[in-house]
């Protein structure tokens, strides 16, 4: 009901005026409406009029409602301007620690960071340090393991070579030794001239007997005396050993002579010197390069034949091929490679044939394979229209004896109709 309909109630009704206007005097001026009987009765007697009734109720209403207002709103205001106000300030307060809290999060986060930092690069410092130290220990303690080169070679340590060619050989091939040395191998002066003049070194590689002192090990220090072209390993010969051989081999030379390139070639192998030296100074900015007649050949899986490889299982299933590798009959390497075989001699495996051992140490590693085709030529006539058309064999054997078949019988033959002739060699400049 509103406020007017509320005022037009009242007026229709006199009764209800009187009686809400009393009321209100009652509660408006307690002690001055306490009236006797007569007066009572008299006010009963009077009639009142109903615009001085709702005159009076208006004015009383309107006083309450101005004393209401003074009484209860403005403390209620009071009250909500302060409450708002602390709680402003509260929140203020609040967002400035939060954001004091927040700041030292961060700086404590920066802190650990830094610390983090810190402690890594302590680390990676640490970690250089011990590699260091643990190429330098392992490069002692494989000089003092590893077998030591004859007495009779201590005096070249120093020397400087362009290329060091090691001549595998055997106790038995005497005969094979003296067919090289009548043919592509210089002998005498002419050797000590072609190191001196052009870093040229050439050994007969060879160990020791299963009995040391023996008939064969003197024959070979009598042979030793007469030509001085040997380089003897404390490893005892065998077929099944060279992969040991060969890796003792390299492990050893590079001590002796600090050449640009290695060298392995079997004693029955034509080669010829200029041709190879000249391969070899195409490939001298090369640290990591091996070169050879590149081959994949099977893996042999039957005990009854030749190069029977009984870790065969390693390849994958039976008749899988070997990986990428130089042939064994002649293979050159450079210092990079002869220093990484050295370091790490004792750990590199030796499968039955070393050149499938050699080809495998350099698996995984940043090494450019160089498949020349010039280091497996056959014998007459393939090397010789090869030589006729100006392509000059760096080494020649046949594919089926894994050698020059009869090699002692044919090397001068094979010499006379593919060599180079004895000058090319010191015609090369290096």
């Amino acid at each position: 009901m509103s406020l007017l309909e509320f005022f037009r109630v009242l007026l229709s009704d006199n009764n209800k005026l009187i009686v809400l206007s009393r009321h209100l005097a009652v509660r408006l001026w307690p002690g001055q409406l306490v009236l006797d009987k007569d007066q009572n009765k008299k006010m009963r007697a009077k009639s009142v009029s109903g615009k001085v009734i709702l005159a009076l109720c208006i004015a009383s209403f309107l006083a309450g409602s101005l004393f209401t207002n003074r009484t209860w709103t403005r403390p209620s205001e009071s009250k909500g301007g302060i409450s708002h106000h602390v709680d402003e300030n509260l929140s203020l307060v609040g967002a400035d620690c939060d954001h004091k809290r927040k700041l030292a999060e961060v700086s404590s986060f920066d802190g650990e960071f830094e610390k983090t930092n810190q402690a890594i690069q302590k680390l990676d410092d640490t970690i250089k340090s011990l590699e260091t130290e643990l190429i330098q220990s392992r490069t002692s303690q494989t000089a003092r393991s590893k077998p030591v080169l004859e007495k009779t070679l201590t005096a070249s340590k120093a020397k400087k070579a362009f290329v060091f060619i090691g001549i595998n050989t055997a106790f038995s091939s005497r005969k094979r030794r003296d067919s090289v040395r009548e043919t592509w191998m210089p002998t005498g002066a002419a050797l000590s001239k072609l190191e001196k003049e052009k870093g040229i070194f050439i050994r007969f590689v060879i160990g020791h007997s299963v009995t040391p002192g023996g008939v064969l090990d003197r024959a070979v220090d009598e042979e030793e005396a007469e030509y001085k072209d040997f380089l003897r390993l404390k490893h005892v010969e065998g077929y099944h050993e060279l992969s040991s051989k060969t890796r003792l081999y390299f492990s050893s030379i590079v001590s002796i002579w600090d050449a640009e390139f290695y060298v392995k070639v079997d004693d029955d192998v034509h080669v010829n010197l200029g041709a190879l030296v000249n391969t070899l100074a195409q490939h001298r900015a090369k640290p990591m390069v091996y070169i050879g007649c590149m081959k994949s050949g099977p893996v042999l899986y039957k005990k009854e034949e030749k190069y029977y490889e009984p870790e065969f299982w390693k390849f994958g299933e039976e008749g899988n091929k070997y990986f990428r590798h130089a042939t064994g009959q002649i293979y050159a390497i450079s210092r990079g490679l002869a220093d990484y075989i050295s370091a790490n001699w004792p750990i590199l495996h030796r499968y039955a044939n070393e050149d499938v051992s050699l080809g495998a140490w350099f698996i995984g590693l940043e090494v450019e394979h160089v498949n020349d085709r010039s280091m497996c030529c056959g014998t007459p006539p393939e090397c010789e229209w090869k030589s006729k058309a100006g392509k000059t064999c760096v080494a020649s054997f046949d594919w089926p004896c894994s050698g020059i078949c009869k090699s002692v019988e044919r090397m001068k033959f094979i010499h006379n109709i593919c060599g180079e002739g004895d000058a090319a060699v010191w015609n090369v400049a290096l």
